[in-house]
This record gives structure tokens, sequence and C-alpha cells, in this order.
């Protein structure tokens, strides 16, 4: 016979709400024992010593001895016995980012290099006894194997030392899609935008005294150049720096945005142009933008040109042209970057970018983003990579010295 359905006063059978309370319930427990985890982690690190808080951490994760708190063991447990192999990974991941956030801002960048041992330890590949811990180094196998694996990486000092990875050098992009990422864990974001305004900082540094001395007569041979170009291609940027007052980008770039207030979004889009174009280019770049270009900003939203321009406007025509620039399809080169770097015009595109930058500062994060896709799709492709290398190097140092918060002298 069959069972009949009971349903409540609201309507809803009494099947639908027992399952619901189960998924409520088990939604909780995970919030529980993750919050466990976390909270024990967050003290040990601050209480503990590296050496000391890595034990504990391998102890926890791979099994090859008792932890010394069990209440944390049974929350880790509590997830491997349920079988979430997505819900572990974001445990882990976290847990991960609470040590690496602390011995990022303290500078203790061997330790993560230690933890990313622990991570990917032959021991997680040995079959043991029990099943629970069999499916716990499984999943550990398979974290290691993973892209937040990879990102984390970018933390590790010895990699920016061996150069192992063709995007070790350009980790502050990298790692700026980590912080801009409201997804991931705060600690993530924390350890991301620390250690990239570190690698930021130390890198503007180096440029400066180098770029202060390469001209003169005696190079000291202690100060190397922190870059992949040549001098040849630092001396045209030193100029373009130099440029100040009424021919700087900064100020070309607040004039315009003073004069397109209170115009409507058409002839903002007019302008647009004029200001994109202002001088310097060859006449080779206008026409390949003129012809790929200003027909799809034409067309851009056409609903809007009767409206007076927004900061939402403003910021998705930004978005939009710099999609167009860089990838396309946010994962390879756009046509148009690949046909304005074959004219020889890595540094005009990298203007162009920066002169929309400077009209829209949170804009820089879609481009950002963009900038990193390229440095992922390149790292596949090394037939690519000298193009780019050569793309992405421009790119690091002019915004390095015009659109980060710290600026650098080139007199």
């Amino acid at each position: 016979m069959v069972k009949p359905t009971i349903f409540d006063a609201t309507g809803s059978s009494s099947e639908a709400q027992t399952a619901s309370n189960l998924t409520s319930r088990q939604t909780s427990n995970f919030e529980e024992a993750q919050e466990t985890i976390y909270a024990y982690l967050l003290d040990i690190i601050k209480q503990w010593s590296p050496e000391n808080v890595l034990k504990e951490f391998r102890h926890l994760f791979i099994q090859d001895d008792d932890p010394i708190n069990s209440n944390v063991i049974r929350s880790i447990y509590e997830i491997v016995f349920a079988n979430d192999r997505q819900e572990f990974h974001y445990t882990l991941k976290r847990s991960c980012y609470i040590l690496v956030n602390n011995w990022v801002s303290k500078r203790k960048f061997k330790y993560i290099q230690q933890l990313l041992e622990i991570l990917n330890d032959p021991i997680t590949k040995r079959k043991s006894l029990s099943p629970m811990v069999d499916r716990l180094r499984g999943w550990m196998q398979a974290f290691a194997k993973s892209d937040d694996y990879q990102k984390l990486e970018l933390y590790a000092q010895a990699k920016f030392q061996e150069h192992a990875r063709w995007n070790s050098r350009y980790a502050p992009i990298l790692l700026s899609t980590q912080y801009n990422d409201l997804r991931n864990p705060i600690e993530q974001r924390e350890a991301a935008r620390n250690r990239a305004l570190q690698l930021r900082c130390r890198f503007k540094f180096d440029l400066a005294m180098y770029m202060a001395r390469f001209e003169s007569a005696g190079i000291d041979s202690q100060i190397q150049n922190p870059t992949d170009v040549g001098d040849e291609i630092l001396r045209v940027i030193k100029l373009i720096v130099a440029k100040r007052d009424t021919y700087s980008y900064a100020n070309m770039a607040n004039v315009f945005s003073k004069t397109t207030q209170g115009q409507n979004y058409k002839k903002f889009k007019q302008s647009l142009k004029d200001y994109l174009l202002c001088y310097g280019e060859s006449q080779e770049f206008s026409d390949t933008l003129k012809l790929n270009l200003w027909h799809k900003l034409d067309s851009l939203y056409e609903t809007w040109h009767d409206q007076l321009l927004t900061d939402t406007m403003l910021l998705k025509t930004c978005n939009k042209l710099i999609d167009y620039l860089t990838t396309d399809k946010r994962k390879q080169p756009s046509p148009l970057l690949e046909s304005l770097i074959s004219q020889g015009n890595p540094l005009t595109v990298v203007i162009l970018l920066l002169k929309i930058v400077l009209i829209c500062q949170p804009a820089r994060i879609r481009l950002e983003a963009c900038v990193a896709d390229l440095i992922m799709y390149h790292e596949k492709s090394p037939e690519s990579c000298v193009w780019m290398t050569n793309f992405i190097e421009i790119f690091t140092i002019i915004f390095a010295i015009y659109a980060d918060n710290m600026t650098i002298s080139v007199k």
C-alpha cells in the first residue's frame, strides 16, 4: 500500500520538512565543526612556535600521530565521515590561510614552504587500517593537485628564488585576483593583499634605485635590473614618467573627468575616444583602434545614450574597453591585443590601459583579473611568452609608477 503524504498547516509534506531539517542540522554541524578547527588554529598560531604549529597541523590533517587537541580531530572527522569532499576542501583551504596570513605579516616565508611540503607529503599516498584516514589522505592528495594549492605557492619565498614557474615574477597580479574575490576566506584575502603589497613595494624600491643609476657613468654592479626589459625601454619609460603638470597622464585624466561631468552617455563616449588618442600614438595604432574598437564603443549600451553619465555607466564602459583590449573571452588574448602587439606597440597598449584606470580606479579590479588570465594562458603556451613577457613587464613597471598608492622617484 502506498504510504500517504502528510502535509502540515503550511502545505509542506512531512518528508520534505524532515529532509529540510536534516539538511539544516547537517549544515549547522559542519559550521560548528569548522569554527572549532579555525578557532584552535587561530589560538595556537598566536601562542606556539611555527615549528610546533606545523607539527600539530600535520597530526590533524595527515594523521601520522595523535594531535594534542582531541576535540579538533573529532571536528575534522565529522566532515570526513559525512563524505563531503567540497566542505573538507574549503575547511583545509581556510585552515592553511589562517597560518599563511600570520606568517606573511611577519615575513616568515620558510614556514609557508614547509606547510606546502606537509600538504604534499608522500605519506598521504599510503594506505592505513582506517577507511576514514584513507579518505582523509585521499582528499589531501586531491587538494595538493588543485588550483588552490598552486595559489598557496605564490606565498612561498622559495618559489621566487627558484623562478620555477613562469608566472612567479608576476605574483602581485595573480595575488590581486585573490584579495578581490569576495568568495575567498577573509584570511586568504588579507594574506594576498599583504603579500602583494610587500612584493610591489620591493619591486618599486628596486626599480627606483636602478632607474636612478642606470644612466650614470659607472653603474653600481650590485644594483641589478629588477625587470626583464633592457635599458633602452627603461629610458623611454623614464621620459614618459618625466612628463609633469599639463602633460602628465594623471592631469589629463583629471581634466577629462571634470569636462565630462554633466554630459550624456553618447557625448561621453565621443569624448572618451578623443581622450584615449589625445597625443603620441602612431597613425597605425590609431587606425587599428578606429577600425577594431570604436565601432564596439559606439554600439555599447545604446539605451543609455540620452541619459546623464553616472559612475555605474563609467565603470561598465571601462570594464568593457579593458575586455576588448586584453582578453575578449576572459581566458585568452583578444584579437585586438594581438593585433596591437604585432605592430610592436606593447608600451602604447599599456599606456592606453593606464588612461582607462586613471579615470575609473575601480576598473583596475577587472584589469588585473584580465592580465592574470593572460599570465595563466601564456604559461601554458611557451611559444607566446616572448611578446607576452614584454607586455607584462611594461605593464608592471608603468602601473608600479603611476597607479599604486606608493610613489617612487625616477629622477
